[in-house]
């Protein structure tokens, strides 16, 4: 019987043998940013990797042209390992998705080699869109974690920490119509856009007082007239709706699209308001699985902040996986200055020395997770119980 010990020494081996090819991954997909389902050449890069290494590979999985699912083993424990390698507009992978997505390969082959002992099957789930539009979502409706015991991946970061939990986020498109006229000669013959952009945006703002702790609403005009002299005939914005849980999301966004439509009964303007790609869950993390994970990582040298479900960042579709199946979402940190993700500056940070043992020990530490909840039998009754349980609700 393969111990938990073997089991971690053999696969800091794997790992050890592919150190170079995961590097090199995560380089490559650094230096060849895409963006949100458009992560062609990164899909195709994985793929290829991870094919050579054995694994059993389908591409354009789950209706999604650049997500995949690679698997090893075909054990009951079914552990996924999520991918991510979308990048941002202009400033490339400035949110370290390259460290994500290849510490996520890491860890598939890492376990690879182990999964049939240890009863287990490695899905490399390749996950697009993140930045924008929520491919896990997607691949959820499709059935992708359908028998999905545990997930997992880790998040580039300043510092390591495990048990933060985030916000859930909408995504709003807002376009209002008007009509242009002279703003000297014929005002009274125009219905002003901006001025109902400006009229949901006092509302908003008026509103805040009232908005449950911790929610956040930011947005930018993209447009909104080009002359002075002349009534704007149009105006639109982007705007996101953040809450701390998806119940309180449903909550803000009918009081965020009531300032919106009050923009449009005040001036007579049309308004046409959207949501733009999935609405994200907030992130709930297991805690003895993060526990596992954090026993691992410190294990391997790593400082850890202390599990704190009270603090939140960011907005991830990892959050929607999460109310569906017990996953961890711990942070892997490195060295980038006194910057943060998404930052421009971040991005030159994501292929240095300290970002490349970010990859390796992020995939270790999540290979040593997944290798305890496969030899620890509570962990094991546990999880698997969770998916009779769903599968009977179905």
């Amino acid at each position: 019987m393969t111990t938990t010990t073997t089991a971690r020494d053999r696969s800091r081996a794997t790992l050890s043998r592919h150190q170079d090819t995961v590097i090199g991954l995560s380089h490559a997909l650094h230096a060849d940013p895409e963006l949100a389902y458009e992560e062609h050449r990164a899909a195709r890069r994985i793929t290829d990797l991870v094919e050579r290494a054995g694994f059993d590979v389908t591409r354009e999985a789950y209706g999604l042209p650049t997500a995949f699912r690679a698997t090893a083993g075909s054990g009951d424990l079914v552990v996924a390992i999520c991918a991510e390698y979308d990048a941002l507009p202009g400033i490339g992978h400035a949110c370290g998705h390259n460290v994500n997505g290849s510490a996520s390969v890491a860890a598939a082959l890492a376990l690879a080699p182990l999964a049939d002992e240890l009863g287990l099957t490695v899905a490399l789930l390749g996950t697009p869109a993140e930045e924008s539009g929520g491919g896990k979502v997607d691949m959820l409706r499709a059935g992708a974690f359908d028998d999905v015991a545990a997930a997992m991946m880790v998040h580039a970061a300043p510092q390591d920490a495990v048990g933060l939990s985030t916000l859930a986020i909408s995504s709003l498109s807002v376009a209002y119509t008007g009509v242009p006229a002279h703003a000297a000669a014929m005002p009274h013959r125009g219905v002003n856009a901006a001025d109902a952009m400006m009229i949901a945006q006092v509302a908003i703002a008026a509103h805040r007082q009232q908005m449950i702790p911790g929610a956040v609403v930011s947005g930018v005009v993209t447009s909104a007239g080009d002359a002075a002299n002349v009534i704007p005939g149009s105006a639109t914005a982007t705007y996101d709706v953040r809450a701390g849980t998806s119940e309180e999301l449903a909550e803000l966004q009918a009081r965020v699209r009531a300032c919106f439509e009050a923009g449009a009964l005040a001036t007579g303007a049309e308004l046409v308001l959207e949501t733009v790609g999935n609405d994200y869950a907030d992130l709930r993390q297991d805690l003895a699985m993060g526990r596992s994970y954090q026993a691992a990582a410190e294990a391997l040298g790593r400082t850890v902040l202390p599990n704190d479900p009270g603090l939140r960042g960011g907005s991830t579709d990892m959050g929607n996986v999460s109310h569906l199946v017990p996953t961890i979402h711990p942070s892997i940190g490195y060295d980038c200055g006194d910057t943060i993700m998404h930052h421009p500056d971040f991005t030159r940070y994501g292929t240095t020395a300290a970002a490349d043992r970010a990859v390796l020990d992020g995939g270790l530490a999540m290979a040593w997770t997944a290798i305890d909840l496969a030899t620890d039998p509570a962990q094991r009754e546990r999880l698997l119980a969770r998916v009779a349980a769903r599968a009977a609700a179905n």
